[in-house]
């Protein structure tokens, strides 16, 4: 979007920018591939084509099977889109549903998951309400994996197998639950590169902010850190700080409740 909510705006680029992003995926000679080929690759080590890129949009954006998909199908880009269900609306309008986390912003609806399908865009889960999955008790977890994968289902008519974490937050027992509620895999953020060695339901990905320039881009393709700076390989060992973070944030969502994850 050129002028984004607030809230999101960091996470957010123009469409200029945007267009010039892709081309660069394209212009790199990497073979982008929907999450499902890394995952096969990563739990049965089905091969994957040279030099994989796999590209991901999370939330359900109301541009997403807009103009979103349709610059994606005009360079034959796969990618794989992970939608809060609670905060797809049920027809037009100018606000996320009301059964979600999520702040206001324009969200596509339930009904316009089949049509990214037609895109060439795989379907995945992103909870219902977009919570931190590390801090919820292990009822209401379940409830996030599975009610969020049973609402897709029903509405693509096929099994919904890949799940995002709301802003990479997870945890062991949260990747346990993920595989239990059913799910072939589930990306985090952890803003590394991914690797053959990578975990299946902890996958390692990159965040595209507003500040990123087509030369960061470049950078990544290349296997590089953005602007000369040093990028890590999943997988590795959460540090000190992210695991007292965790800690934090549990201890504050007894008090108040389940938290918005962004």
């Amino acid at each position: 979007m050129d002028d984004p909510p607030a809230w999101i705006a960091e996470f957010t680029v123009t469409p200029r920018d945007f267009a010039a992003q892709l081309d660069a995926v394209v212009a790199c000679g990497r073979t982008p591939v929907p999450v499902s080929e890394l995952a096969g690759h990563l739990v049965h080590r089905t091969p994957l084509p040279p030099r994989p890129v796999v590209l991901t949009f999370d939330d359900g954006f109301a541009d997403l099977p807009g103009p979103t998909a349709e610059a994606l199908a005009a360079r034959a880009l796969p990618a794989t889109a992970y939608l809060t269900t609670g905060a797809l609306t049920s027809g037009p309008g100018p606000g996320s549903g009301p059964g979600s986390l999520l702040p206001p912003a324009p969200m596509m609806t339930l009904a316009q998951a089949a049509v990214l399908e037609g895109y060439g865009i795989e379907v995945g889960a992103h909870t219902v309400t977009h919570p931190q999955l590390d801090t919820l008790s292990a009822p209401a977890l379940h409830r996030e994996l599975r009610r969020s994968k049973s609402v897709l289902e029903d509405a693509l008519g096929h099994e919904v197998a890949h799940l995002a974490y709301p802003h990479g937050y997870n945890s062991r027992a949260v990747r346990r639950a993920a595989e239990a509620a059913g799910y072939a895999s589930a990306v985090a953020v952890r803003h590394a590169l991914s690797s053959a060695r990578d975990e299946p339901y902890r996958i390692a990905r990159l965040i595209v902010r507003r500040i990123h320039t087509v030369a960061d881009i470049e950078s990544w393709m290349a296997g590089e850190g953005a602007r000369g700076e040093r990028v890590k390989v999943a997988p590795f060992p959460d540090s000190p700080a992210t695991l007292g973070w965790r800690l934090y944030r549990g201890a504050r969502a007894r008090v108040r409740g389940p938290e918005f994850a962004g």
